[in-house]
């Protein structure tokens, strides 16, 4: 496996005794460490000190000295750094998507920046070896594109550890569909919650118009899988840590310096999103409703020291510590400090040691991914003492719905929460620490590991078995062979979005030159049947093939005709239903700006082929569940096709149609052609040994893939080619003296 993330597990810094190799901080090294084999894996990044900063000679022996641990660098200098990772990274895409949009730069300077960096790293991952790439975060969005435009065929997946903003937030980067279609270049997106997966996916449909089907996004020649997988804990390590000498040294300090005092725990990096002043105040408040509190509880508050350099940091700084200092003049005795503030990082066994000191952790960023602090909170509570309140605007809250779960811009709503905590009896405390760590251990952070790489290797192989079933010019070669064998083919072909691509609007799907000259040549080999197995009304059928020697099936197999034949209808028109389901999609339709309605004689459509694909989206999954009521009480039948819902009699279809040929057998080359629902039904009925193609990538039960309609007439136009021999008698369809 070769990982691909801004930073390296090891940070390398310069001293004047010379270079030094330090641990990284954060949960990206953690989590991976579970994983990360340094004999087998290779781990892709910046190693934190600036390349020009570096001779020649250090900048060889970093090298030398990392590749010994499974890492290889991505040397950057000062101003990349500046410009990419202070600029782009953290003025642009931090704010935005973490819902801080008046925050946000927009300097194309910074953008480039941005690209060529991401270029970088996509350039050292491309020259390794072809083992699945596991692309991380933010810093790096553009990569899995990258890759596939460098040639990499390896499964590329890409994890994103900070919120996927709403489409109304996500839309107003003026690189929106850059960042798209650099994520789209991977095979796994995963994301923390499923409402990030959401907000994805909404935005590739309002900017690629794709749709998703269960989490799977066709994009080209491959299926993306978008899902969810919420990064867990080391969940023993923090359970046993009060295990270890050197925390309960921890612990017996902490509790000789705050006595009988209940504490209050607050871990944070200092940034704005995490929350701080708005907690503050929310402490502020309790100690004003509670004052029989005030003195016998204190909050300590770790802030950790994070971009000090940036104004917006700095001013944070500056507000946190004014804050901290009226609530300490405000409530303050001599026995009494209401807050213990530590403005630095603090080492696992004095965390781990307030952790298990702790009677509450509050916990409330105004936006996070997921928050491991939270995590790590409950795993530490052993003897299930201990409550956590969560901000529901962290990930985590997805999963740890036993805690009391706030608003974290609501001051009173926080305040009385903590109030509600420090009141709690223990057996309640105990119950729901129970259930949450439960969770916590069936969800570790090796298992969120494992469980991505599981499903990257099985997307690996969903894509593979769909590669296998192109139609390349090998296997188009043998299906003509076997064509020309033939001496009595039936070919079965559906229309739109297959011969040719879906207009608009219906009316504008009208056949080519080309379309019919295919047709034309096909049908004027006499061993062949062609039947155009269409969902379109009989009317516009006779007008665009009437005049050629071709078969026609319409309205999904309602309707059927021999050339040049009468129509004869498979199922009864009953007005009863078709008027209670005309005035619902007119309802939808007139509330549905570019959607449309189309009567046929046996069914109805609503075609949403013009409509917003989000608005259409919803406004489909509303329509089918207001017509599977309506179908409660009507005998009809729902079809959700592309672009399109249709109703119609429940006995008719392109199955049933086409079996009126089938019988008219026995043929020795049968070849069906579609691209939707209706045609995935005629593919699993027909016989073994039929041909099977599906019009564009995805998947399917066509045995063959081709790229759409210019496919199917690349491939219909090569069976054309073989010519027509003497006439033979067409077989007579079973049934057709029946109007």
């Amino acid at each position: 496996m070769r990982v691909v993330a801004n930073r390296l597990p090891v940070t390398v810094t310069r001293r004047r005794e010379g270079l030094r190799y330090q641990p990284s901080m954060g949960g990206l090294a953690t989590g991976l460490g579970a994983v990360f084999d340094p004999g087998r894996d290779v781990w892709i990044g910046w190693p934190g000190v600036p390349a020009d900063r570096l001779s020649e000679r250090e900048r060889e022996a970093v090298e030398g000295g990392l590749a010994t641990r499974g890492l290889r660098p991505v040397h950057l200098t000062e101003a990349e750094v500046q410009a990419y990772y202070n600029g782009f990274c953290n003025r642009t895409l931090w704010p935005l998507f973490h819902y801080f949009p008046s925050y946000a730069v927009y300097d194309p300077r910074g953008w480039e920046a941005y690209r060529a960096v991401n270029a970088r790293f996509a350039q050292a991952a491309a020259s390794c070896t072809g083992e699945p790439v596991w692309v991380h975060d933010y810093q790096l969005l553009l990569v899995p594109r990258l890759l596939r435009e460098m040639g990499v065929r390896a499964p590329v997946g890409f994890f994103l550890h900070i919120p996927f903003p709403a489409w109304q937030v996500f839309r107003l980067l003026p690189w929106r569909e850059e960042v798209v279609d650099g994520l789209l270049g991977a095979d796994l997106v995963g994301f923390h919650t499923y409402d990030d997966a959401l907000h994805f996916l909404e935005a590739v449909r309002r900017l690629r118009g794709a749709e998703s089907h269960l989490g799977q996004v066709v994009v080209g020649d491959r299926v993306v899988r978008v899902d969810a997988f919420p990064m867990g804990v080391d969940v023993e390590r923090f359970a046993r840590a009060v295990e270890r000498p050197e925390v309960r040294r921890e612990v017996e300090r902490i509790r000789r310096e705050l006595a009988d005092q209940r504490v209050v725990l607050s871990v944070d990096r200092l940034d704005y999103t995490k929350g701080i002043p708005q907690r503050l105040a929310a402490y502020d408040r309790f100690l004003a409703n509670h004052p029989e509190f005030r003195g016998r509880v204190t909050l300590v508050l770790v802030a950790v020291p994070s971009r000090t350099d940036v104004d917006r940091y700095a001013a944070l700084r500056r507000r946190v510590q004014e804050q901290v200092a009226e609530i300490e003049g405000k409530y303050a005795t001599f026995g009494w400090t209401p807050v213990r503030y530590l403005y630095r990082a603090l080492p696992f066994p004095v965390l781990a040691a307030l952790y298990h000191v702790a009677d509450v952790a509050l916990v409330t960023p105004l936006r996070d991914g997921m928050n491991l602090i939270a995590k790590e909170y409950v795993a530490s509570c052993t003897d299930g003492r201990g409550v956590l309140v969560l901000a529901e605007t962290a990930g985590a809250a997805k999963e740890l719905s036993e805690a009391l779960v706030v608003n974290p811009n609501d001051v009173e709503e926080v305040a009385e929460a903590l109030h509600r905590a420090l009141e709690m009896p223990e057996e309640e405390q105990r119950q729901r620490n129970a259930a949450m760590q439960a969770r916590l251990r069936s969800s570790t952070v090796r298992a969120w590991a494992e469980r991505f790489c599981a499903e990257l290797e099985r997307a690996r192989r969903e894509q593979e078995t769909l590669e296998r079933r192109w139609l390349d010019p090998g296997r188009a070669e043998a299906l003509h062979a076997a064509y020309a064998r033939a001496r009595r083919r039936l070919l079965l072909l559906d229309y739109d979005g297959t011969l040719v691509e879906i207009a608009d609007r219906p009316e504008r799907a009208t056949p080519d030159p080309e379309v019919r000259e295919l047709l034309a040549r096909l049908c004027a080999d006499p061993r062949n049947r062609v039947v155009l197995v269409s969902g379109r009304d009989r009317d516009t059928l006779d007008a665009w093939f009437g005049d050629l020697p071709v078969d026609l099936v319409a309205e999904h197999g309602a309707w059927v005709r021999e050339a040049s034949g009468p129509w004869h209808a498979e199922a009864q028109v009953e007005p009863e239903w078709k008027d209670k389901v005309r005035s619902v999609l007119q309802a939808y339709a007139a509330n549905t700006p570019g959607a449309l309605v189309e009567e046929k004689a046996t069914s109805l459509a609503w075609h949403h082929r013009g409509v917003d694909p989000v608005l259409a989206s919803v406004r489909a999954r509303e329509l089918v569940a207001t017509l599977v009521q309506l179908a409660g009480t009507t005998p009809v039948g729902i079809l959700h096709g592309k672009r399109v819902i249709e109703v119609r009699d429940p006995r008719v279809g392109k199955t049933r149609a086409a079996s009126r040929w089938m019988a008219a057998g026995p043929w020795d080359f049968i070849l069906a052609v579609g691209d939707d629902t209706t045609d995935e039904e005629l593919f699993a009925a027909l016989p073994e040994g039929a041909h099977t193609v599906r019009a564009g990538f995805g998947p399917t039960r066509a045995g063959w893939i081709v790229d759409g309609p210019r496919g199917v007439r690349a491939l219909l136009a090569r069976l054309a080619s073989s010519g027509p021999e003497s006439p033979q008698p067409s077989p007579t369809l079973p049934g057709s003296e029946v109007q």
